[in-house]
């Protein structure tokens, strides 16, 4: 291929999405795939509702052959702005086992809070106990 290769957004390859016109983006290229949709052995849908998205995950999941990889060279336009594909948001669960060190300073003031007075408590009336004993 002669020239400057051509980069597309995700807005625009979105914009190919019918049997018509068909453009998928797989491992960052943009491949127009319309002529391919009748001969696709899983069917022209999967390849429809993979349009406007990045179909990488897609297509490697299925396990596409190496024959099938170097079909897509055939079909290729050009390459996706990586700026435009939205970042994959993977769930991160709150990680509450782990103790918060605040959270920890926190429960031991206020445990302090509650076990200074009782000692203090205590030991005037020891020493109130111990000195009456004494005196008598």
């Amino acid at each position: 291929m002669g020239g400057e290769t051509k980069v597309y957004t995700l807005a625009e390859v979105s914009q190919h999405n019918n049997a018509k016109d068909c453009w998928l983006v797989i491992s960052g290229k943009v491949y127009d795939v319309t002529k391919f949709l009748d001969d696709h052995p899983g069917g022209d849908e999967v390849l429809l509702s993979a349009t406007g998205n990045d179909a990488t995950d897609d297509f490697e999941d299925v396990g596409h052959s190496s024959s099938a990889r170097a079909m897509l060279d055939e079909y290729y336009v050009g390459d996706i702005d990586s700026a435009t594909i939205p970042t994959k948001t993977k769930y991160t669960p709150p990680n509450q086992p782990h103790y918060n060190q605040d959270k920890t300073s926190e429960f031991v003031i206020k445990l302090l809070q509650f076990l200074v007075p009782l000692i203090i408590l205590g030991v005037a009336f020891g020493i109130r106990f111990y000195t009456k004993h004494s005196a008598a």
